[in-house]
């Protein structure tokens, strides 16, 4: 069964309830100070599983979004992720779903040819595109790691 949209976030809505029964959650402040007023948590611990946000492809030096088409973008994306697991002392190893939107299905395979080098254990993971992506991205990821 697919599940996209509505469903997805729904479902995943219901993850983070049903794990929080008993647990302490932790909202963790971002890595970045530039973030530090945002409107939302880089990362959110549910005991030990964390849920990050979604990240786009902007390199943190410039703020920009990188230049160099989806494949670019995706490693980007990635190396933004591994950047804020490293803050928690976890590498992609601990990431066990990731859900990826693209903002053209056309660029599914050309993402994954450099996202399988960044997940070589191979999460359980969810592909959709949807237009509209933060500051005109081409691809965002978000993933729960656990530790």
């Amino acid at each position: 069964m697919r599940f996209s949209g509505p469903r997805l976030i729904a479902i995943s809505f219901l993850l983070l309830v049903s794990c929080t029964n008993n647990t302490n959650t932790t909202f963790h402040a971002s890595h970045e100070e530039r973030k530090k007023d945002a409107p939302f948590s880089d990362a959110v611990q549910v005991g030990n599983l964390f849920f990050l946000a979604g990240q786009v492809g902007i390199d943190g030096a410039t703020r920009k979004l990188v230049a160099g088409g989806i494949q670019a973008e995706t490693r980007q994306v990635c190396d933004n992720i591994v950047e804020v697991l490293a803050h928690h002392q976890m590498t992609t190893d601990n990431v066990v779903k990731c859900t990826v939107i693209l903002a053209d299905i056309k660029d599914f395979a050309a993402f994954n040819e450099v996202y399988k080098e960044y997940f070589p254990n191979k999460p359980a993971r969810t592909t959709f595109a949807a237009s509209g992506l933060a500051v005109g991205a081409k691809i965002e990821i978000e993933c729960i790691a656990a530790r």
